[in-house]
């Protein structure tokens, strides 16, 4: 049995930082991935989306060129070599996390699926079938979570697709249905309908995006359906049948039935944790009723050294607080530290076109907390730069707190609104007011500059 300082389950964007940092710091690590070093994020999530979705923001570009005065011919699309560029990004971010895993002294990357004896004890079947057993007195669990798939008549024998296997797909649906109205379901919808596809997203809820606030949301839902996406809320599908080439979808909308022939299902539906194989009741560790693992604010779960890092544990399941979680593990165990996950700001941003930024609170939660505020909005169309680019869906939005003018919440959809949002979320970090935003000096004419006007909606009445 070999002994560690250090095991990690799962090369994820918090497993590999923190492997390669307490590496660096002397311990002796090993780390155990079972497929591909990078996690979610690298090989199936953030990455090939996102260079699809560049891709089919293009097309959308090139279709609509006349708007610019640039007259173009009938474009098409070559899915093979979208398909091409988006596997050779990945593969290059691939190898490269996993170029820099191998290189690093003091770890040990071990390739196979792991699973618990007891609570300082991992078992590991080697992808090349043999079997190798570790300890350590701190075990990370950083593993994911795939996507959820609901018991749905039909569902299985009609060859669903989810996130992973539609972006290998080497056709373009006729007609893709979307099982889910989430981030997810929203990006993959007006990325196919860019690509050619009809697009139908049903979403369970009665509103449509409801963490978001209702205007918020109209305006996602209005470029959307300028795209001719359609989006059917408070919709539930209760049975599938193929004939032939089609699939029909029987769908309940508000108690009424509806039938919808479609070519091509996405399950987007949520996510289930991969903790099922990881035997955590020989070690201890307590997971909720759909499996994920709970932990302290110091991600320490129930069994003492044992911690879990990003979308496995629950809560916010975004890239950016794996790493963060990464963060928190090495200050407080390396560095001494007493960093806890409370009260962290947690932004994201739904990589749609025109982007959805978000960070902090929203004005339907100030509301329901009846907190005293002040809301200040913009619409694009009265935003410079998204006159002179030509795109002016979107609109800027800020919650502040009346008494002392500290920014609460900002939501900013629009062209690079993920950008314009991390602005004020360094100033909501830094405890700058509305009040000093008004007047900063922005460089002109950028999006940020916007802020300006923003803010002085407030002025009136501050």
């Amino acid at each position: 049995m070999k002994q560690f300082d250090a095991i990690i389950i799962g090369s994820g964007q918090g497993g590999t930082p923190l492997a390669k940092k307490l590496a660096s710091e002397g311990w002796k690590t090993a780390l155990i991935e079972k497929q591909y070093a990078g996690g979610t994020c690298v090989n199936i999530g953030c990455t090939p989306t996102k260079t699809m979705i560049a891709s089919a923001k293009v097309a959308y570009t090139v279709a609509h060129a006349g708007k610019w005065g640039v007259e173009v011919g009938e474009g098409s699309l070559n899915l093979s070599a979208v398909l091409a560029r988006k596997r050779k990004v990945v593969e290059s971010f691939r190898s490269s996390s996993q170029e820099g895993l191998e290189k690093k002294e003091n770890l040990t990357l071990i390739w196979g699926e792991a699973s618990f004896t007891d609570k300082k004890t991992i078992n590991v079947v080697l992808n090349s079938g043999e079997e190798e057993t570790i300890t350590s007195e701190k075990i990370f669990i950083d593993v994911g979570t795939r996507a959820t798939i609901p018991e749905i008549e039909g569902l299985k024998e009609v060859n669903y697709l989810t996130a992973t296997t539609l972006m290998e797909l080497e056709e373009v649906p006729a007609h893709l249905l979307i099982l889910g109205g989430g981030y997810i379901g929203l990006e993959f919808g007006q990325m196919y309908r860019r690509f050619g596809s009809r697009v139908t997203i049903l979403e369970h809820h009665e509103r449509f995006l409801p963490k978001e606030d209702e205007d918020i949301a109209a305006e996602v839902l209005s470029f959307l359906g300028a795209e001719e996406i359609e989006v059917i809320t408070h919709a539930e599908a209760t049975r599938f049948v193929r004939k032939e080439k089609d699939i029909i979808a029987t769908i309940k909308v508000k108690e009424k039935e509806r039938i919808i022939n479609c070519s091509h299902i996405l399950v987007s539906a949520g996510r289930t944790p991969n903790t099922d194989t990881l035997n955590l009741k020989a070690a201890g560790v307590k997971v909720d009723k759909r499996g994920f693992i709970k932990v302290n604010e110091k991600l320490e779960t129930s069994a003492a050294g044992i911690f879990a890092i990003g979308d496995v544990k629950g809560g916010p399941a975004f890239t950016h607080i794996s790493y963060n979680d990464y963060i928190i593990l090495y200050e407080n165990l390396v560095k001494g530290g007493n960093r806890t996950v409370k009260n962290r700001l947690v932004p994201y941003t739904v990589f749609s076109d025109p982007q959805l930024g978000r960070v902090g609170i929203t004005e339907q939660d100030a509301i329901k907390n009846k907190l005293n505020i002040k809301v200040a909005t913009l619409p694009m169309t009265h935003v410079a730069r998204a006159i002179e680019t030509g795109d002016t869906r979107g609109l800027m939005k800020a919650v502040v707190e009346a008494d002392t003018g500290k920014i609460l919440g900002v939501a900013i959809v629009g062209q690079e609104g993920g950008e314009i949002m991390s602005v004020l979320q360094m100033a909501m970090a830094g405890n700058i007011t509305w009040i000093e935003i008004k007047d900063m000096i922005f460089a002109h004419p950028l999006y940020a500059e916007a802020l300006n006007n923003l803010f002085k909606q407030l002025e009136t009445d501050k």
